[in-house]
């Protein structure tokens, strides 16, 4: 592989879910982190469920992990 894998997580749609994308590629929309590590095993990225929010190659961008549903005002 030549240089680092970009992973990307962005901010939960109005509609909710996550879309995830790969080295600017578009995977899918997450609900939750096995949609996440589903996604990166079919991309060839094994990685545990359970250690999707901890690594540090991925950019989770506007909020963290632990929200999927559409983001709310306040």
């Amino acid at each position: 592989m030549a240089g680092p894998i970009r992973v990307i997580v962005h901010p939960p749609s109005p509609s909710g879910g996550r879309r995830v994308r790969v080295d600017g590629e578009i995977l899918g929309l997450a609900h939750d982190v096995t949609d996440v590590a589903e996604f990166l095993r079919r991309a060839g990225l094994e990685i545990d469920p359970a250690d999707v929010a901890e690594v540090s190659w991925i950019d989770w961008r506007g909020v963290g992990p632990e929200h999927w549903g559409p983001q709310t005002g306040g």
